[in-house]
């Protein structure tokens, strides 16, 4: 197994933990206004990251520095324009609006980073984006504000995967991302008290085993094998990778709270997993060996 496949091996895993998320994270805003949340999610994630990898933190340079700061603004930014715009428009239009980020990616890494994606590549982003539509889209086309707040969101979140990209080479990847997932929560908690969102500590079990899950595991964990493992793939994978966070999100849906997908989310489904099993296979080796195996019959 190549280093590639063990860092996309690696994503799919955080992409898992992203799509279990969403049960809990619902479960949390009910206590909590959504940047209070985010607040307390990303700083109880920093604190963590920074008691766990104190030793990476002390060696903390001032590149280091300068990209982890940037980076954890256009992350917040993403965050910031899809609640905006979720507000505006429906819960499915914005899962595949945000989800378009598969697409902007390998455009934008093109431009920008001189990486060209390989063929199966784009096969498997044309695969994503037409399961992301049978999954999220319902009869509803339009497009309104909301909407297009949402695909600033996407356009922050590929930024997002393609600094990593590139500056994650550079640095501490660990120190990098304790970086920018502080900045995250610093950012929402202004952003809270600029907005005056009424803040009330929750005193139920439950919901801070949520927001402790999701600060470990979906935002320390995630962000930090992202920042680590994308030494070794491209951004277009890791967008690709990505897209599947809806499949996950229906499966622990369905797992945990009884939600059932029509047969058009199905469908979107198993586009996007054929997606990313193209892009994934070495299809030169297969039909080498496939031909090597009808010869030898």
């Amino acid at each position: 197994m190549t280093k590639q496949q063990k860092a996309d091996i690696a994503l799919l895993i955080v992409t898992l933990i992203w799509g279990s998320s969403f049960v809990l994270t619902k479960n949390a805003l009910e206590y909590l206004p959504t940047y209070s949340f985010l607040a307390v999610r990303f700083l109880m994630a920093a604190i963590l990251s920074g008691m766990i990898f104190f030793k990476n933190m002390r060696a903390v340079d001032k590149n280091t520095l300068k990209y982890g700061t940037l980076i954890g603004i256009i992350l917040f930014l993403g965050y910031a324009f899809q609640t905006v715009g979720i507000n505006y428009t429906t819960a499915s239009k914005s899962g595949f609006i945000t989800g378009f980020s598969v697409v902007i990616v390998p455009i934008v890494s093109a431009g920008l980073l001189k990486q060209k994606p390989h063929k199966e590549a784009v096969i498997g982003v044309f695969f994503a984006i037409l399961g992301l539509g049978f999954l999220t889209l319902n009869s509803s086309l339009t497009l309104n504000i909301g909407d297009f707040y949402t695909l600033i969101g996407a356009f922050m979140f590929a930024m997002h995967i393609i600094t990593v990209g590139k500056y994650t080479h550079r640095v501490d990847s660990i120190a990098m991302a304790v970086i920018q997932i502080a900045v995250v929560g610093v950012l929402s908690g202004f952003s809270s008290l600029i907005i005056r969102e009424t803040y009330v500590i929750p005193t139920g079990v439950e919901v801070w085993v949520s927001i402790f899950i999701l600060a470990a595991l979906a935002t320390s964990g995630a962000f930090i094998v992202q920042n680590t493992m994308q030494k070794f793939t491209s951004p277009t994978h890791t967008a690709l990778i990505y897209s599947g966070e809806p499949v996950f999100a229906a499966l622990f849906a369905y797992l945990m709270l009884g939600e059932t997908l029509p047969p058009q989310g199905i469908l979107g489904s198993i586009l996007i997993l054929s997606g990313m099993l193209i892009s994934e296979l070495d299809w030169k080796t297969l039909f080498n060996t496939s031909k090597k195996k009808l010869q030898s019959n």
